[in-house]
């Protein structure tokens, strides 16, 4: 759909939907910004933003009449589809977008998307890295932390784009149609808004949903959901492995790392990388994948592979303080995450978890802690829960604190020297922190105390 001579509502005054309205305001079309608290000051919102001083704002409650002027809502990712006033507007014929579909509308060039529970972030910025050592033009956005919208206007047909994309952001797309296509992995998140595995399994597909035979999606091999996923998908799939060899694709061969695709490279060594963790050879296959499907020289994706370094709040090494080395993990925002990072530690580890529940389970995380884990140190909504889980199989060694700075005192007071402590939630950063980078900054800063 072409937005010309349409009026749009841009749902949600937050990061994206300042840089949504933006967007639309340097393209000309009739917008208005709405959000749901009625006591938001907009003066406060044109200073932060000063292009969408004038831009008319609703706030509170939209009457029917307010909704029938509008063509096409963009949602903020943060919007659930099922809210009362979504369901109203589409009651209403107002066709609902997405902020990476607005955003597609107005892009050029050649897009990458990458989703998936876990990873997303690593490889992302992984993928990014590599097309910069290649292309001229790159921008790396999405939820990564830029919005899609705001680089948008500037693209060129020689842009390369690189996008992560959640399965908020999935569930609002029409026309989104990347080059290539990733999905890493699909392990129980979101429930609270997706509700069901199959729900959000068909979500994460979505990616791919406009890709023709020409066109790759990258997929994990070792994830039984994708098995299933690729036998429904258009675009050419290219597996990757971290289990077994692959007659095409790419796979973990002992400590190698190997692409066989017609001819048969070997990428790298795992002593190579400077990423902890099968989780993160994963995430170097997949970029990998990604790079080789844009035809990108193997010399070039073996130099940016193995000089990489670990995104902040993914198993970030913060410091070491009297023999013990902390890291910050804050974006193991899943019990799967969480995993990950427990497995990547090589050191006797006390974990801080806790934090807003997204209705997940934590039996399998507690599992994994086998002799690793000493203790476990919980704050936030699900404190209780995780704790009634870990007693469930008799993991006792629990301390509850109210606070992340009381976390790593209690943390520094147990640690000996030879330990590692481990910020990796389990869960979501809200209602505590605006985020999970707010999360792992003030660890970091905590640390840095000590």
């Amino acid at each position: 759909m072409k937005l010309e001579g349409k009026k749009v509502l841009v749902v949600g005054a937050g990061k994206s939907g300042i840089a949504a309205s933006e967007l639309l305001l340097d393209k000309k079309i009739e917008t208005v910004l709405y959000d749901g608290n009625k006591d938001l000051d907009v003066e406060k919102l044109y200073e932060k933003a000063p292009k969408l001083k004038g831009m008319p704002v609703l706030l509170g409650e939209l009457t029917d009449e307010q909704l029938r002027a509008f063509d096409v809502a963009v949602l903020s990712p943060g919007v659930p589809t099922d809210l009362p006033v979504v369901e109203r507007m589409r009651a209403q014929n107002v066709c609902i977008w997405g902020e990476i579909e607005l955003a597609y509308s107005f892009a050029k060039g050649r897009l990458i998307a990458i989703t998936g529970t876990n990873g997303k972030t690593t490889t992302t910025a992984l993928t990014g890295e590599i097309m910069k050592n290649y292309f001229k033009d790159v921008r790396v956005v999405g939820n990564i932390g830029i919005p899609y919208t705001s680089e948008a206007a500037t693209m060129t047909d020689e842009t390369v784009t690189v996008a992560e994309i959640s399965s908020f952001q999935l569930e609002t797309i029409h026309e989104f149609h990347p080059e290539i296509s990733a999905i890493l992995n699909i392990t129980p998140d979101h429930l609270n808004r997706h509700h069901t595995m199959e729900c959000y399994t068909e979500t994460k597909a979505r990616v791919a949903m406009n890709q023709t035979k020409e066109q790759m999606c990258v997929l994990n091999y070792e994830d039984e959901r994708l098995q299933q996923v690729a036998k429904n998908m258009s675009a050419d799939v290219f597996w990757f492995s971290s289990a077994r060899e692959l007659e095409r694709g790419i796979f973990l061969r002992g400590e190698e790392i190997v692409c066989r695709d017609g001819e048969e490279i070997t990428l790298c060594n795992i002593h190579d990388l400077k990423l902890l963790g099968m989780h993160n050879y994963e995430n170097v296959m997949a970029a990998a994948a990604i790079a080789h499907g844009m035809n990108v020289p193997w010399d070039v994706i073996r130099k940016v592979v193995c000089e990489f370094q670990a995104v902040p709040h993914r198993i970030e090494f913060v410091k070491e303080v009297n023999g013990v080395k902390y890291y910050n993990d804050s974006k193991g925002t899943n019990p799967d995450a969480a995993i990950k990072a427990v497995e990547a530690m090589v050191r006797p580890t006390i974990v801080i978890g806790g934090g807003y529940d997204k209705e997940s389970v934590y039996d399998e995380w507690i599992a994994s802690f086998g002799t690793k884990v000493k203790s476990l140190v919980l704050l936030g909504q699900t404190a209780d829960k995780i704790a009634e889980a870990a007693a469930k199989v008799g993991f006792t060694a629990v301390t509850k604190v109210d606070s992340l700075e009381e976390a790593v005192a209690e943390c520094a007071r147990q640690a000996q020297d030879g330990d590692a402590v481990l910020l990796s939630p389990a869960c979501a950063s809200w209602g505590m922190f605006k985020n999970f980078e707010e999360r792992g900054d003030l660890f970091k800063e905590y640390v840095k105390k000590l």
